[in-house]
């Protein structure tokens, strides 16, 4: 059986990109006060946004918060345990989900007319939307880690706040909630545990 030769794309990252990604990468919980600048931001969503959704229907929408002002809303919304980090993180992403996100499937997958149809059930649209935004939440941890930035995922914030304080008038939601920025050691803990493969995945 022939195999084509293996282009660029085939070939796995090297080691040091895989660590920068996964097995040396680590949530942080400290930040140095290092400022983010506003083009890496711009090139962070820009690497996002390629990543695969269904129906290429990218449900998700972020709020960069880095004012003192917006930080200001945003921290008595987070929980206890993440206000203290949030407030030193030079950049807090709210990652949230737009349930009117079939109004852009015209643009953004203009080959089946009728796509925008096909969510026309709220319940359909809502987990289409929750699904697709978590998938962009994950690909942003990476494009932030694979441009040089520490992430710190985070789901204790009072959803309902947030979702009045930044996307009032608005069908989106918060989905969850990642400070940015360039990390210290600082309350950083020992690696947790992983499940071998046995305990989680099955090949059948």
């Amino acid at each position: 059986m022939a195999f084509d030769t293996p282009s660029a794309r085939d070939l796995p990252l090297a080691d040091a990109a895989l660590a920068q990604l996964f097995t040396e990468a680590r949530t942080r919980n400290g930040w140095t006060d290092r400022p983010v600048p506003e083009a890496l931001l711009r090139q962070l969503y820009e690497l996002t946004k390629f990543g695969p959704t269904a129906a290429n229907s990218t449900p998700a929408r972020f709020v960069f918060v880095t004012s003192e002002a917006a930080k200001a809303r945003l921290l008595p919304l987070m929980s206890e345990g993440n206000r203290a980090k949030t407030a030193a993180a030079p950049v807090t992403l709210i990652v949230g989900r737009d349930l009117d996100f079939p109004e852009t499937l015209p643009t953004l997958f203009p080959h089946a007319p009728g796509a925008k149809d096909w969510f026309a059930d709220p319940a359909a649209r809502r987990e289409t939307a929750f699904r697709n935004s978590s998938l962009q939440g994950g690909y942003v941890l990476l494009a932030a880690r694979a441009l040089g930035l520490d992430v710190g995922p985070m789901s204790g914030f009072d959803a309902a706040g947030v979702q009045a304080e930044f996307f009032a008038g608005t069908a989106i939601e918060p989905n969850f909630i990642v400070n940015l920025g360039y990390g210290s050691d600082e309350n950083l803990y020992p690696r947790s545990p992983r499940l071998a493969f046995e305990e989680a995945a099955e090949i059948v």
